[in-house]
């Protein structure tokens, strides 16, 4: 039991824990953002083309539902709820649009700090320091 314990404490301490943890909570503000951009947004300006505000409302009926003649329903109607579908698909979209955003920025931003003659970005003093001594014992060599 002790050892388990002690396997987890380091697991813990690695930092994985914190930064899955860092990660689900960005990744859930994040899709509340994409969540707003696409209800607030998006949707507005896609009904005034369409005519229509709310897409989940939208559906193919193929049998109409059926009343008894106090009114009260008999049998659901029976339709396909392409509205849901779209507004998922869009949200989709909008989501997988943003996520190649940020990875894109972060591999340009990768990039030019791994590029040693781009001088916008500044070397780390330890990355600095190695590259001298690797330097001076290339010339020690010769």
């Amino acid at each position: 039991m002790k050892k388990i314990i002690k396997e987890f404490k380091e697991f813990a301490i690695k930092g994985n824990v914190f930064d899955m943890a860092i990660g689900i909570i960005v990744g859930t503000a994040f899709s509340k953002v994409v969540s707003s951009l696409v209800g607030d947004i998006i949707s507005p300006c896609i009904s005034y083309f369409t005519g229509e505000v709310d897409f989940t409302s939208l559906a193919i009926t193929i049998k109409p539902e059926q009343l008894n003649e106090q009114g009260k329903i008999i049998q659901e109607a029976v339709a396909i709820n392409y509205g849901s579908f779209l507004q998922t698909t869009i949200d989709f979209v909008i989501i997988a649009f943003c996520i190649f955003s940020v990875i894109k920025l972060f591999n340009s931003l990768k990039r030019k700090s791994e590029n040693v003659e781009d001088k916008t970005v500044s070397t780390p003093k330890d990355i600095e320091l190695l590259t001298e001594i690797r330097d001076l014992l290339k010339s020690d060599r010769k």
